[in-house]
């Protein structure tokens, strides 16, 4: 990699994994554990979570989470967004890959892990028919929520700019199903129609409101500390990310309407963001090599090798 570009690449890792120096440990132990995992090479899993369109994702995800008012009063009061984004989100992305690329036991471990640290997240929130009611990121409605909204973040991002899935979108809808369990999600829908219609029962039942508290978050994430020299690019991302919402759902955040001519620059300008972003990054994640390794030894051990 040429010099010009080393310091674009460092500053894109520390913000995606938290540092830039080193691989950090916890993608260093996947490649331990005896079995291979609820996915593998060529699941569904593997490719859409692997794939550039994440960067999309991962902002469209937290601008739908921001409409449900108890998940939302969960992130004001007990996470630490402002004061550590990038650690929030290295965070959550330990999550995604040890449950998509670690063995059953690292997945198990690590989604336990988050459920501990949500046991303490509780407290009241006004719905959207204006009552207040108590909350607990433990509550099924509440986990069932944030499981929609990644879901259906991840595919849509992955449709528009990604390449085919294995099994179509049905087969990562039905996959990551598992992931939802792990979180104490039983009910979660396995096709890409009964997701997308979860979305809109939660939507048409009025359980979704915008106001002063979503506005100071979606202003967060429209301009959160990156670093300098990534903010072009970032823009880019976020306008993206908007451009895939339902219309309903942009106008609760606050966006108003665009015009159809302006997706195909926005989509093309994406498109170019995220191949300079693989360029910079490569073409498989530091969780998916680990994997890789973990699986190779595996075979090797068996005798298949």
């Amino acid at each position: 990699m040429s010099g010009l570009l080393a310091p674009v690449r460092s500053r894109l890792v520390e913000t995606l994994a938290g540092r830039s120096d080193v691989v950090p440990e916890w993608i260093l132990r996947l490649e331990d554990g005896d079995d291979a995992g609820y996915f593998g090479p060529g699941s569904a899993a593997w490719v859409v979570h692997g794939g550039m369109p994440t960067l999309v994702a991962g902002i469209r995800a937290l601008l739908l989470q921001a409409l449900h008012p108890g998940a939302l009063a969960g992130v004001r009061e007990y996470s630490r967004y402002r004061e550590d984004p990038l650690g929030r989100l290295a965070g959550t992305i330990r999550w995604i890959h040890t449950v998509t690329y670690g063995s059953t036991g690292q997945a198990i471990a690590g989604s336990e892990m988050v459920r501990s640290l949500h046991r303490r997240v509780a407290g009241t929130f006004v719905d959207g028919h204006g009552i207040t009611r108590p909350y607990s990121a433990e509550d099924p409605e509440l986990a069932r929520w944030v499981h929609l909204a990644f879901t259906d973040a991840f595919l849509t991002a992955h449709e528009r700019w990604g390449g085919p899935i294995p099994g179509g979108a049905d087969g990562y809808v039905a996959e990551w199903t598992r992931a939802a369990r792990l979180m104490g999600v039983d009910d979660a829908p396995g096709t890409a129609a009964g997701l997308r219609s979860a979305i809109g029962a939660v939507t048409e039942a009025g359980n979704l409101r915008g106001g002063p508290e979503v506005d100071e978050i979606v202003r967060f994430i429209r301009r959160p500390p990156v670093r300098r020299m990534l903010r072009p690019s970032y823009r880019v991302l976020f306008r993206a990310a908007v451009s895939t919402l339902e219309p309903r759902h942009r106008q609760l955040l606050g966006f108003p309407e665009r015009p159809s001519e302006r997706l195909l620059p926005l989509d093309r300008a994406t498109a170019a963001v995220l191949r300079g972003a693989g360029s910079l990054l490569g073409p498989q994640t530091q969780a998916e090599l680990a994997a890789r390794r973990r699986l190779s030894r595996l075979s090797e051990d068996r005798g298949d090798a």
